[in-house]
């Protein structure tokens, strides 16, 4: 079997072994967000604004996913580390059935708020069309979209990374490929005919990747073919000492993610006061930030299933030493990927579109807005210790503080009390991101986390 025990042996080797294939699986996800961005702005700029509105609208019932799915890393991963299969498997059993439910929630809520949620955003008639289109098929799927991301979590925090990663990897390329024949008449360079569905075609070509990605998931649960094998009758079956913990582990992170989201919300309301050539810019550059972070988020959830596993086995020095390796890894890995941003942005502007007045305005964003990740890099080796342990408050307090007291009120009095240019939008994110790492650190050091159990 591929899975392992990862209470002994060289932490770092460890660490890169779970991390690295992590790693791969979400940039090949990323790939695919960039890839699709690219499309998309050959489209026009009013397409790359639709699609950035729905995204941020999404983040809204991110929060649902993030509360159950941050409480199932804590739960699996202490489980397998304390040598209880049989709990293992249920936790992950009673992840999945509640992921689809709260999912279905989401969904129902969204379909019906997606139309006066995008007109919050913008007037613009082509804008609004396209929102429509895309938002509307993405929410038909996302029970499937939301059970995925649990596939991969059970198999990760039981030692197997590489098979999450050929099923993001597999799932990713397909989605390139369909994404040109879906949605243009021609595949652009060539004669090959298309459907040319435009941007309903790019979330098709989501859901039907999306969808292959799920069942090949969920076919390696259930055929014995994991350490865990799960069963039909285990996800109809509900046990309330493991949903009760789903539910309140991870509440902190989703309140966390809410508040995160939710000022992300104001703030592309901030930026569409630019108009649309703002937010098309801003819309590439979320892509790009999440390009940046799937390092980072491979690290973290690496280091979390190590440290929980650690914590699991009571050895509390192992989950330490991890969590400060990740920090390095992390800024290693970052500052690379920092002098390429800094020093190659209009390139990087001309992947995603030809429209000379978002390329200008994305510049500057870039430059500025990445200068921030390297704080972020050491943040999130050291927050992989919070999500190990289940202690998450870390996560809502950091929040709070860099978004809502400190990059809301500043974008607030820059934008619309003084009237300032774009650029203070984007000087607003390295500040936001510097006091969060402040914030992550003072945790860090208060040693709370190291008498979490869950």
């Amino acid at each position: 079997m591929s899975q392992k025990d990862l209470t002994t042996g060289s932490i770092p080797k460890n660490l890169l072994s779970m991390s690295l294939p992590t790693m791969f699986g979400y940039l090949s996800y990323t790939l695919y967000d960039l890839a699709d961005m690219a499309w998309i702005g050959r489209i026009s700029a009013e397409a790359v604004a639709s699609v950035t509105i729905v995204t941020t609208i999404f983040w809204l019932v991110e929060v649902l996913n993030e509360i159950i799915g941050t409480s199932s890393v804590s739960l699996i991963s202490q489980s397998f580390g304390a040598k209880d299969l049989e709990r293992t498997r249920r936790v992950i059993e009673q992840t999945l059935t509640f992921k689809a439910l709260v999912a279905v929630l989401a969904a129902v809520f969204l379909l019906l708020a997606l139309k006066p949620l995008v007109t919050f955003f913008t007037k613009e008639q082509e804008v609004q069309r396209y929102a429509q289109e895309y938002g509307s098929l993405r929410l038909y799927f996302l029970p499937l979209m939301f059970s995925s991301y649990t596939v991969n979590t059970a198999l990760r925090c039981t030692g197997d990374a590489k098979k999450p990663m050929v099923i993001m990897f597999c799932s990713s390329i397909l989605n390139i490929l369909l994404d040109p024949v879906f949605i243009f008449d021609h595949i652009p360079g060539t004669r090959i005919p298309g459907l040319g569905l435009g941007v309903f075609g790019a979330a098709l070509a989501t859901v039907l990747s999306g969808t292959l990605a799920f069942a090949a998931g969920i076919y390696i649960l259930f055929s014995g073919k994991a350490r865990v094998k799960i069963t039909f009758r285990g996800l109809y079956r509900l046990d309330w000492s493991i949903d009760r913990k789903l539910l309140t582990i991870g509440f902190p992170t989703g309140l966390e993610m809410f508040f995160r989201n939710f000022a992300q919300f104001f703030t592309l309301k901030f930026i569409s006061f630019y108009g649309t050539i703002a937010v098309a810019a801003i819309g590439i550059g979320m892509r790009l930030l999440g390009f940046a972070f799937m390092p980072l988020l491979g690290l973290l959830m690496g280091g979390s299933t190590i440290v929980g596993q650690n914590l699991g086995a009571n050895k509390v020095d192992r989950a330490e030493k991890t969590a400060y390796t990740a920090a390095l890894v992390g800024a290693l890995t970052m500052s690379f990927l920092l002098l390429f941003f800094l020093l190659f942005p209009g390139w990087i502007m001309g992947l995603f579109t030809s429209q000379r007045e978002v390329i200008e305005a994305g510049i500057p964003m870039i430059r500025i807005v990445c200068i921030g990740l390297f704080a972020t890099s050491i943040m999130f080796g050291l927050a992989s210790v919070f999500t190990g342990s289940g202690y998450n408050i870390p996560f809502l307090v950091s929040s709070i503080i860099s978004r809502w007291l400190i990059q809301i009120p500043f974008l607030y009095i820059t934008i619309v009390m003084l009237k300032t240019p774009l650029l203070y939008v984007w000087i607003s994110f390295p500040v936001a991101d510097l006091v969060e790492f402040f914030v992550i650190l003072f945790y860090f050091k208060k040693e709370k986390w190291k008498t979490v159990r869950v």
